[in-house]
C-alpha cells in the first residue's frame, strides 16, 4: 500500500515539475511575443506596511530589499536578459524598495506615482485617482514591446484580483486579462 502511495507521490511531484516548466517556457514565448503588460510586486522587504515615520523622500524610513531581496531583483532581471525578451519602458513606484528592485532588475527605469501603494491609511485616500490615472495609461500605451510595472501587492490585487508573493511576476494582455504568473 505504501509502495503505490510513493510512487503516485513521485509521479506527483514529476508531473508538477514538468507541467510548471511547460507553462514557463509557454509564458516566455507570450513575452517574447511582446505586447504585454508585466506587473512585478517589489523583492523581498522583510515586514508589512511601512514605518509610522516613513518619508518617500528618505529610504531609511521604509521597509527596503534585504540581501535576498537583492539576489532576486538580480534574478528577474537575468530572466529578462537570458530570454531576450523585449522591453519597451520600465515604471516604477515611487518607494525605494521598488525603485531598488528595479534598479537591480534592469537598470534604467523611471517612477510612476500611480504605482504607489495604498496599503497604509496615510495614502489610502489616493487609491482611486491612482488607479484611475494607472489605467487610463494602460489604456493609452501602446507599443510592440513589453511594458514593466515595479509595483505593490494592493496595485497588483487592485488590477488583477491576484495575490501576489515578492517578486511575483504577473502578465497581462494589452485588455488586462491575465495570462499567467511566475516566481523565479
Amino acid at each position: 500500500m505504501f509502495k503505490i502511495l510513493d510512487k503516485t507521490f513521485i509521479f506527483f511531484i514529476i508531473f508538477l515539475s514538468f507541467s510548471n516548466l511547460y507553462s514557463n517556457e509557454n509564458l516566455i514565448e507570450k513575452l517574447k511575443d511582446g505586447e504585454k503588460i508585466i506587473l512585478i510586486r517589489h523583492a523581498l522587504a522583510p515586514g508589512s506596511g511601512d514605518p509610522i515615520n516613513f518619508d518617500l523622500s528618505d529610504c531609511s524610513t521604509q521597509r527596503n530589499l534585504n540581501t535576498e531581496g537583492i539576489e532576486q531583483s538580480k534574478k528577474i532581471g537575468s530572466f529578462f536578459n537570458k530570454n531576450n525578451i523585449p522591453i519597451d519602458q520600465v515604471l516604477s513606484s515611487e518607494w525605494c524598495r521598488c525603485k531598488d528592485t528595479a534598479k537591480h532588475a534592469f537598470e534604467k527605469f523611471k517612477t510612476f506615482n500611480a504605482l504607489n501603494s495604498f496599503f497604509s491609511e496615510k495614502f489610502k485616500k489616493n487609491q482611486k485617482s491612482q488607479m484611475i490615472n494607472l489605467i487610463n495609461f494602460l489604456n493609452k500605451w501602446d507599443d510592440e514591446k513589453n511594458l514593466i510595472l515595479v509595483t505593490h501587492y494592493v496595485v497588483i490585487l487592485d488590477i488583477t484580483n491576484q495575490p501576489v508573493s515578492s517578486g511575483e511576476i504577473v502578465i497581462l494582455d494589452k485588455n488586462l486579462n491575465l495570462i499567467g504568473t511566475m516566481l523565479l
